[in-house]
């Protein structure tokens, strides 16, 4: 049976640690990434891909600062949708060119993508998504004093970073045109990074300097696109119990119930598994038949329920 599947990878699948970030190895891991997609396509599913886009944009407001004196920065929503253009165009010339060779004619399509996010969101009072890089601690006071930035201390890593709002997905503002694009047979790709976080004041979008949550996002897509299925694609196979420990326990097939029950009692690390989970538990949730977390190399397996950690209600 076919489905309308919503597979969400990561920003380090496209560019991955100790590589330098040259086109050509972005390139070749998006390539890597497309091959589980087109597998699931040749199998008549449909699909909508989403991605993150973490590293890619820290290397954006890199340069940002690099070339501040000759050329003006871009705000934190511009940057995201430099991004989105960028890492879209990679995947949906590699798709397409893939599919080609195994002779499917579909057209792939990649949206920049709004999500809207609640101005009143409490997120707005507490920052906490680390972005850019390290600075030392005069630095960090300048731009606190110059720019208004909210800079918080690594001390594991001897630095100060910027931290942002990170808001709750409330809707996907291009949710009509990825639908008609669906309807139509094409395979799009929309949100990415978490998509380009805006609010609404007096009818009017206007973005905000703040990071949504890749996975929460992927999830507010599947649901406002009908999708029967979520797909999260990280670097295990798996999700588990007392990750890394002696006593780790392997998730499989599991109840919405049961998953609820484990993220409630912090099984999940913020900022890594945790997102995940809620995104998983989220769309089951609003109504969507089934999540799944697995491994890029997994991915038919998991569809076809012989891997990954599924989640039904």
């Amino acid at each position: 049976m076919t489905e309308r599947i919503v597979i969400a990878f990561g920003g380090n699948a496209i560019l991955r640690a100790k590589q330098k970030g040259t086109a050509e190895e972005q390139q070749a891991n998006v390539h890597t990434a497309c091959l589980a997609v087109a597998e699931l396509v040749s199998d008549g599913h449909q699909v909508i891909v989403t991605h993150g886009n973490g590293p890619q944009v820290g290397a954006v407001l890199l340069q940002n600062e690099i070339s501040k004196d000759q050329v003006p920065a871009m705000p934190l929503d511009v940057c995201g949708a430099a991004t989105q253009g960028q890492i879209g165009y990679m995947i949906q010339q590699s798709l397409t060119n893939i599919l080609l060779t195994k002779g499917i004619m579909k057209l792939v399509v990649s949206l920049v993508t709004q999500v809207l996010v609640d101005a009143s969101d409490s997120a707005f009072q507490n920052p906490t998504k680390p972005i850019g890089s390290f600075y030392k601690t005069e630095e960090a006071e300048a731009f606190t004093r110059e720019k208004g930035w909210v800079m918080k201390e690594d001390k594991a890593r001897g630095g100060w970073r910027r931290v942002v709002p990170s808001p709750d997905p409330i809707s996907i503002v291009e949710r009509t045109a990825i639908k008609s694009l669906l309807d139509s047979g094409a395979i799009v790709i929309a949100a990415g990074g978490g998509g380009i976080p805006v609010v609404q004041c007096e009818g009017e979008f206007r973005g905000v300097e703040a990071v949504i949550d890749k996975d929460l996002a992927g999830q507010r897509l599947a649901i406002d696109v009908q999708a029967d299925t979520l797909m999260i694609l990280t670097d295990v196979a798996q999700a588990a119990l007392h990750f890394n420990a002696p006593e780790q326990i392997n998730l499989g097939a599991i109840s919405l119930k049961e998953a609820q029950l484990y993220y409630s009692e912090g099984h999940f690390k913020a900022g890594s598994m945790g997102p995940k989970i809620l995104a998983a538990i989220r769309f089951i949730e609003d109504g969507g038949k089934r999540s799944i977390i697995t491994s890029l190399e997994m991915a038919g397996e998991a569809l076809r329920g012989q891997a990954g950690t599924i989640i039904k209600s």
